[in-house]
């Protein structure tokens, strides 16, 4: 008897913590809007990844897909995110200004979220 109450005791405490587990999940998703490359990144990668990476022009990498973005994504954070002064700094040598805190995050919380198109 005392070996059930003890079952029933841990069911009841496994059950509380994935509801409670399964609370948590929604309200996050809930506050944190989902992130797209075409209404979200795109226009930030137009404004500030042009004329390089973009045709009509573009004599570099070519970031202008979605597909693109996608496998370059790393590369994309690390090189935004460097001090303005190193060389692999993105946009290079200040064709643009650089991107600001939110928008790195946006690309961030992008990837975070599995990288909707």
């Amino acid at each position: 008897m005392k070996n059930q109450k003890n079952r029933i005791f841990l069911f009841s405490l496994l059950l509380t913590a994935m509801m409670v587990q399964a609370c948590i999940a929604t309200q996050k998703a809930a506050v944190e809007p989902m992130v797209s490359y075409q209404t979200d990144l795109l226009p930030i990668m137009q404004a500030s990844c042009t004329p390089c990476h973009f045709p009509e022009n573009g004599r570099k990498k070519m970031l202008d897909t979605y597909e693109a973005t996608k496998e370059n994504i790393d590369d994309i954070i690390s090189r935004v995110e460097l001090p303005v002064d190193d060389e692999k700094f993105m946009p290079f040598k200040s064709k643009r200004a650089p991107l600001t805190v939110a928008e790195i995050n946006l690309f961030k919380t992008w990837v975070a979220q599995g990288m909707a198109e």
